[in-house]
């Protein structure tokens, strides 16, 4: 999948239009929506406009950025819809070539303008416009755009794992290891005994079953031949992966695949 979302769906949720299932599509839109200024809640005014790589995006855009899917794929579709402004189709497009050229990605991070409160606004704007839509949309419309909709709400919270890594990055960055947020509760106790499970070399099916949402590169659903391998009982923790290092682990290529010992190697 493209790190910015850009597949299309086989959608069967389709919103069928009911007062019900309207109420549950604008809950489902106002609950990613929120998510992602809730993450975005620890930060200062000054880290929403770093960019720490040219991989990276700063918070700004990615907030931006979500809310002009919405706009351009959704309230957009209507021939009478005034943008909410005629310069961020430019400056918050990503990868979608179909609709119109785009600010340089490595340069996100110099874009000072709109500022964090004008994006907000920009939030706060499309949101509302998103709502009443919803409200008072025919069935055709939401049989059109409904599925959009759900689509877009999936794009936004794969964009709130990229928020999170790309804020990691930046206040890794920093010199005076700044904390994401200082009020975050930290795990308590001692992680269980690490455990190799085993599974056998079979034939097994792979992408999506279900009548749910899917992206198409999901689908078609089939069969692969995997070999056997073994799988941990449960995640690493920080103290195994900090004696790994101690150990020499980066030190070590026959610890590596080939791209990670030369991706170790070019900024070691």
């Amino acid at each position: 999948m493209q790190r910015d979302g850009q597949a299309r769906a086989g959608l069967a949720e389709q919103p069928r239009g009911t007062t019900s299932e309207r109420a549950a599509l604008a809950e489902r839109y106002r609950t990613v929506r929120g998510i992602t200024e809730e993450l975005c809640r620890p930060l200062a005014t000054e880290d929403y406009v770093v960019q720490s790589m040219p991989d990276a995006s700063p918070a700004k855009w990615h907030l931006a950025h979500t809310t002009w899917f919405f706009e351009t794929f959704v309230l957009a579709a209507f021939p009478d819809y005034r943008p909410f402004h005629p310069g961020y189709s430019y400056l918050f497009n990503s990868y979608y070539n179909a609709v119109g050229d785009r600010w340089q990605r490595a340069a996100r991070g110099t874009l000072s303008r709109p500022t964090v409160a004008e994006v907000y606004a920009y939030r706060s704007a499309i949101d509302g416009r998103i709502l009443e839509w919803l409200a008072d949309a025919s069935e055709q419309e939401l049989r059109s755009l409904g599925p959009v909709l759900i689509l877009g709400s999936h794009h936004e919270q794969q964009h709130q794992e990229l928020l999170l890594t790309d804020i990691k990055h930046a206040l890794a960055s920093n010199p005076l290891r700044p904390a994401y947020d200082e009020s975050a509760s930290r795990p308590a106790g001692t992680a269980p005994a690490l455990a190799w499970m085993t599974y056998p070399a079979r034939m097994r099916w792979l992408g999506h079953d279900g009548d749910g949402f899917a992206y198409d590169n999901e689908t078609p659903r089939h069969r692969v031949f995997v070999e056997a391998f073994e799988l941990a009982s449960r995640l690493t923790t920080a103290g195994e992966y900090l004696a790994f290092m101690e150990d020499g682990g980066y030190n070590r290529p026959e610890l590596w695949l080939s791209d990670g010992w030369a991706a170790r190697c070019a900024h070691a």
